[in-house]
């Protein structure tokens, strides 16, 4: 059902929970997983300035942490570090990856904290793919 899926983190927890799914689903398929991490564009000029270089050295790290847990359960893993907008960059990656399904954390915000974000970087890219999306965790995580 599922040969490719596509798993984009940020290294927080809801993220850490996606994963978990991923490479469950991968190993339960026999699919590969596409691990990526956005580093977000600094500046409204777009230039990239030194908090790219944190940025980017934390995404390693985050990848390297997914591609272990790839190791663990023998699922191959491919490391995608872009920059951008990261719903976007999602979207992009998901089509430019060919994709079967694409598998995301969420903080569960409602109510005020929820109006306040504009949205989640997940809703965006539920909204803006035709691809198959599953949302793991967070539900009730935080209310006002």
């Amino acid at each position: 059902m599922y040969d490719s899926i596509l798993v984009p983190t940020d290294g927080s927890e809801h993220s850490d929970l996606a994963i978990e799914h991923a490479l469950t689903l991968a190993t339960q398929f026999d699919a590969e997983v596409h691990a990526l991490f956005v580093v977000e564009q600094a500046g409204p000029d777009g230039h990239w300035d030194f908090a790219v270089e944190d940025q980017e050295a934390t995404g390693e790290k985050v990848l390297d942490a997914v591609d272990a847990a790839g190791d663990e359960r023998a699922v191959h893993v491919e490391r995608h570090l872009r920059r951008g907008t990261p719903s976007e960059e999602i979207v992009d990656a998901a089509t430019d990856y060919e994709v079967d399904l694409i598998v995301m954390g969420t903080q569960g915000r409602t109510g005020l904290s929820r109006i306040a974000t504009a949205g989640s970087t997940t809703e965006r890219v539920v909204r803006l793919t035709e691809i198959p999306t599953l949302v793991v965790g967070g539900a009730g995580a935080e209310t006002a």
